[in-house]
Formats: structure tokens, C-alpha cells, sequence
């Protein structure tokens, strides 16, 4: 009790509350609360009375929590003391627990804990376009275009529950931080949900507070929208605020009463892997590449998955989708969609079928190794391809599905793999076996045997030391992702020095299209023994036991002469994960 209220010689006093207000003393910090009812309480300084309401007003000041006072020389209580109490319930509630439906349950709001224990409301940024007539993204102006928008949002819904009255003099403002605000959008609900004039931009960009009007009684919704993913100086979460203000007394200014937060965390960007199931493959149509585009439709239609084509007036004669642009996607509870990453035009990345990136090294740029490392899901790992003429992870390994183990097998070039079979060809009788024969429309390319490869001192002391690259990059591999040798598989490839760096001596084996058990690998023109491609039949040997169909693709004029190869032309758009990425602990 304050001792400013309690009268001369107190030494003991009683408290009771009305009906659904309970009381309790809290004598001092070592010791929990007890309900007040039970018993005087000698007056102390140290004592403290809380009061806990267990449901909202229905008129103003329709509860109290009387005080007693007494001294052990009187009967009757020396005084009465009488607060008057009006209870409000305020909760701004979002889908804390990650079901794609808001919760009220009790969890502190104000934290965002991963894992599948976890809770905390997740934030798409609304980077699609819904409305096919708009020339920008959704995220771009400050209007719903189409109600489909709404389904890349999150619902907010801000409830109140007491009487009309206090509102007359008391306010609600939702409010954020102008950083927050630059990075999240917030529309209200001030008219019909089926139209899309409905819906009121109020808080992002220069918008930071909003005062709310009770439009719909004890109900408002909120619709938010994410402006920017994660990035260096943003880890992706945002908070958004609702305040109750005190504004009954004229001679002083508002004073905030209560304060509700909510947190959101801004969906990361997630690539997808290729060992994930196919839904679109691109390819770019150019000026010789008509078979190539054939080859590739054909293996579309054997997996299954739809083909795009993208005219030659559209690519301008560019033929390289994969550099172009990677895949992903984005996910929430309620709502996923693919998100393309456009790249800086040096195809720097590769996916891992877990959780992690393969990147080059410090061929990356800031900006882009920043942004890998603010999603957190997929933190990269970072390969040397220095030794590489165009520096592309894709040059030297892959990924395939397999039935067994990890349910994947990681594909590597092996120069050593492929010395190997030339010398068992040689030992057989079959060195004078010629690489490139049949490659059609190139008089640039000589064929040259299994002997001549072989005793070329160069050529073999060059693949020893991209051999030893290869390698040290294979250590990094197994160490980072937890990868035995029994989840790699050497492709032989052999490579060739152009101005000291490394390219592909024939099509690159490894640099394939992987379209679940289709693949698409470059067809290696190599030594015919028996009628048969021995480079060909070795990669058979080695994929078909894992259920994979190898289906061989020309693609050696219009992309391995340009130092590219078929996963350099085509790209994929794949099924997303079915581990959801904010069951995981980074």
C-alpha cells in the first residue's frame, strides 16, 4: 500500500477484490505470492499487492479492489481505500506457432526461436508479380493490385476486447521502427475483403505509426508484406508494436499505458538443389543450337516436366540461362512460390541437396557472399577455382539422386579416372582408338588416339596438377558437408591449358542436366571401341547401378567450343524442399 493513502497508527490491513479480480501479496522477493483473502497483513513497506483481472470490462470501472486498514487498538477498520478498476483486453496476434492460422496461445511474442519446438511469425517478401497487367513487383507501390496478393502476405489481426467507452479518450497506435519500416509493408482492412480498395497502406517506407480506428469492433486485420530479404545489416527480423495510450487527462500529454509486440522473420531465399524433383527446364534458343534445344526437349518429356523456350529475340543470342539467373524459393506456412536470384553473370554458385552452397571462393562478390550468409539455411561453402579459365564449380562436380545412403552421390572430374581407362583401352589393343571422330559442322577439331593422349607429357603433367586441385577441393567437400568416399564417384575428364588455366579437353561430363533419374550429360566424342563410346560406357557403369538414365546430348559446337556445356545452357526449376526451413537450427 502506498503510504501516502494509509492513516496514522495502521498496523495491519485487509484487501479484497470484486468478483473475477483476484489479489495477491508478494511479502518479499525470496518468497512467492499468496492470495490476499486469506488473512490480515501486518503493514510493511516491503509488500507489494498485485492485482490480476480475469476477464475484460463490460462498462467502465465496473470492478474494484477495496483496502482495509486497521490498528490492533480498534474494532473496526481506522479507513477504507477504493480502486476502481477497468480491464481491456489488447493482443496483436499473428501465426506464432508456424500453423498458418493466428494464435493467441502464450508464448513471448517478442522472440523468434528456430527449430521444430520453435515459434514465431515468418514474413514472405512479396517480390512475384499477381496482377499479369502490372509492369512491377507487388512489392514496389503501396496498393493491393489483385486479390491473390493478399496470399504472399501475412495476417496480422489486432483484437480488443472491453467496453466502447474507454476508446473515447484512450487511443491505439501500430507503430515500427523507421528501419522496419523500410523493409516491411502493413495494410489495414477498412472496407470489404473483396475489394482491392479495401485495403490501406499504413505503415512502411515513411510510414512508422498508425493510429487504429475500431472499425470492426473488437477485430482488425493487418496484411504484411516483406520489402527485403536478409542482407548484410539486416538478419531478417521485424517487429511491429501496438500501444494503448492515455490521453483522459488534458494536462498532460498521451502517456502509454500498455504495449503489445509481435516478430516476424523475413523468409530466407532458398535454392534448390538438383537432386530435387523437376518442375520447368529453361534453354535458350540461339542461332546454332536448334539439335541442342531438340536433345533437351525430348529428355523433358522422358522426365516428365514442362519445357520453356526463350526466343532469340528475348535472350539476344545469349545462350547461357544457368549464369542468367538461380532458382529458389521462398516459404511460409501459408503460402510458397519460386524466387529467382539474379545473378552477377558468373555462375558462382552450385547446390548441395542439403543445407549448404557451393561457391567459388573469393570469386564471389561481397554483395553476394553477404546475402548467402543473412539467409542462414544455406550457409556457403567456399571451393578454389582459381585454377579454372572460366571459374564455374559446375566445371568439376555435380550431384545425382541415388536410391541408398545420403540419397544422393556427389559427382566429381577426375582426370586420374580417366588416365586410367585410356591406359586399360591401350593395354587391350585399342590406343589407336580416336577421340572426336563424328563431331559434325567443326573443321577446327582433330581427332587424336589414346596413344597420342597418353605420351603427351604437357597434357598429362597439366591434369596432374588440376588432379591435385580437384583433390584439395574434394577434402574441403568431405570435411564441410560430411561426405565419405563412398558418397563420390570419379567421372573421367580430362582437362587442357589455355593461357595456364583450365578447360575442358573434351565436353565436360560432369557439367550435366540432372531431371530426377534423367540426365543429360555432353556427349564426350570419345575413343569408339566395339562401336561404343568408352567414355560413355564407363559413366553408364557407373550411374545406371543407382537407377539413372544417362541420355547423351551433342552440345560440342553451340557451348563446349564456347567453354560452356549443357548445365551452362539449361536451367531448372525444381520442387521445393519437404523439410521445412524453420524447423532447422543454424
Amino acid at each position: 500500500p502506498a503510504l501516502r493513502s494509509v492513516p496514522e497508527g495502521t498496523e495491519m490491513f485487509e484487501v479484497y477484490g470484486t468478483p473475477g479480480v483476484d489479489v495477491y501479496i508478494c511479502p518479499t522477493l525470496e518468497r512467492s505470492r499468496e492470495r490476499a483473502d486469506t488473512r490480515r497483513w501486518h503493514f510493511d513497506e516491503g509488500l507489494e499487492i498485485v492485482v490480476v483481472m480475469n476477464s475484460p470490462s463490460n462498462d467502465l470501472n465496473d470492478s474494484h479492489v477495496q483496502i482495509a486498514y486497521h490498528s490492533s487498538q480498534e474494532s473496526l477498520p481506522l479507513a477504507y481505500a477504493v480502486l476502481y478498476l477497468t480491464c481491456v483486453d489488447i493482443a496483436l496476434d499473428c501465426d506464432l506457432n508456424r500453423e498458418g492460422e493466428q494464435d493467441g496461445n502464450f508464448v513471448d511474442k517478442r522472440q523468434w526461436v528456430w527449430g521444430p519446438g520453435g515459434h514465431g511469425a515468418i514474413l514472405l517478401v512479396n517480390c512475384d508479380r499477381d496482377d499479369p497487367s502490372s509492369n512491377v513487383q507487388d512489392n514496389y507501390d503501396q496498393h493491393v493490385g489483385c486479390l491473390q496478393d493478399l496470399e504472399d502476405m501475412s495476417l496480422m489481426v489486432l483484437r480488443t476486447q472491453g467496453p466502447a467507452a474507454l476508446f473515447e479518450d484512450h487511443r491505439l497506435v501500430l507503430h515500427t521502427s523507421s528501419s522496419d519500416a523500410r523493409r516491411a509493408r502493413v495494410f489495414h482492412v477498412c472496407g470489404p475483403e473483396d475489394s482491392c480498395g479495401a485495403y490501406k497502406c499504413v505503415l512502411g517506407q515513411d510510414k512508422v505509426s498508425y493510429e487504429v480506428p475500431r472499425l470492426h469492433g473488437d477485430e482488425e486485420r493487418f496484411f504484411v508484406e516483406g520489402l527485403r530479404f536478409p542482407d548484410a545489416g539486416f538478419p531478417g527480423l521485424l517487429s511491429f508494436h501496438v500501444t494503448l495510450l492515455d490521453g483522459s487527462n488534458e494536462d498532460f500529454s498521451e502517456a502509454p499505458i500498455f504495449t503489445d509486440t509481435v516478430v516476424f522473420r523475413v523468409a530466407p531465399w532458398i535454392m534448390t538443389p538438383s537432386t530435387l524433383p523437376p518442375l520447368e527446364v529453361y534453354v535458350c534458343r540461339v542461332r546454332n543450337n536448334t539439335g541442342f534445344v531438340e536433345a533437351v526437349a525430348e529428355l523433358a518429356r522422358k522426365a516428365g516436366c514442362k519445357l520453356t523456350v526463350c526466343p532469340q529475340t528475348e535472350n539476344r543470342n545469349d545462350r547461357w540461362i544457368q549464369d542468367e539467373m538461380e532458382l529458389g524459393y521462398v516459404q511460409a506456412p501459408h503460402k510458397t512460390f519460386p524466387v529467382v536470384f539474379d545473378s552477377p553473370r558468373n555462375g558462382e554458385l552450385q547446390e548441395f541437396p542439403y543445407k549448404r552452397i557451393l561457391s567459388r571462393g573469393r570469386r564471389v562478390t561481397q554483395v553476394v557472399r553477404d546475402f548467402l550468409h543473412a539467409q542462414r539455411v544455406q550457409p556457403p561453402v567456399e571451393l578454389f577455382v582459381d585454377w579454372l579459365a572460366v571459374g564455374h564449380v559446375d566445371e568439376f562436380l555435380s550431384f545425382v539422386p541415388a536410391p541408398d545412403g545420403k540419397g544422393f552421390r556427389m559427382l566429381l572430374a577426375s582426370p586420374a579416372a580417366c588416365f586410367r581407362l585410356f591406359q586399360e583401352k591401350k593395354k587391350r589393343g585399342h590406343g589407336r582408338s580416336l577421340l572426336f571422330e563424328g563431331v559434325i559442322g567443326n573443321g577446327r577439331v582433330r581427332t587424336i588416339s589414346i596413344n597420342q593422349v597418353l605420351s603427351n607429357e604437357n597434357l598429362i603433367s597439366f591434369n596432374k596438377f588440376v588432379q591435385s586441385c580437384i583433390d584439395w577441393n574434394r577434402e574441403v567437400l568431405k570435411r564441410e558437408l560430411g561426405l565419405a568416399d563412398r558418397d563420390i564417384i570419379d567421372i573421367p575428364q580430362l582437362f587442357k591449358s589455355e593461357r595456364r588455366k583450365a578447360t575442358a579437353f573434351f565436353p565436360d561430363l560432369v557439367n550435366m542436366l540432372v531431371l530426377g533419374k534423367h540426365l543429360g550429360i555432353p556427349k564426350p566424342f570419345g575413343p569408339l571401341i566395339n562401336g561404343r563410346c568408352c567414355l560413355e560406357e564407363q559413366v553408364r557403369a557407373l550411374l545406371e547401378p543407382l537407377g539413372l538414365h544417362c541420355t547423351f546430348i551433342d552440345d560440342f559446337t553451340p557451348y563446349h567450343m564456347l567453354h560452356g556445356e549443357v548445365h551452362c545452357g539449361t536451367n531448372v526449376r525444381r520442387q521445393p524442399f519437404a523439410f521445412k526451413w524453420w524447423h532447422m537450427v543454424p
